[in-house]
């Protein structure tokens, strides 16, 4: 394995911390999602946790990205 495939290996988040991580944010004024297509998206947070599934809006861009939390590598607070 690669030095740059072991340090993004790592910066991954295993699904149950996502989904804890996700259900903690849903309170924050702006989190950014990281996808692992590469994709980073910063914004309010809606999470349905019995769904597993949200959507993140960015109001400064008037545009919102749905998601899975399959799609999720990494989460911030912002």
């Amino acid at each position: 394995m690669s030095s740059t495939a072991s340090s993004r290996a790592s910066r991954q988040m295993i699904p149950e911390k996502i989904y804890d991580a996700l259900v903690s944010a849903r309170t924050a004024d702006k989190v950014t999602l990281f996808f692992r297509d590469g994709r980073a998206v910063s914004g309010a947070l809606i999470f349905n946790p019995f769904k597993g599934s949200g959507r993140v809006i960015d109001i400064e861009k008037e545009s919102s990205v749905d998601f899975e939390i399959d799609q999720i590598r990494d989460l911030r607070l912002a």
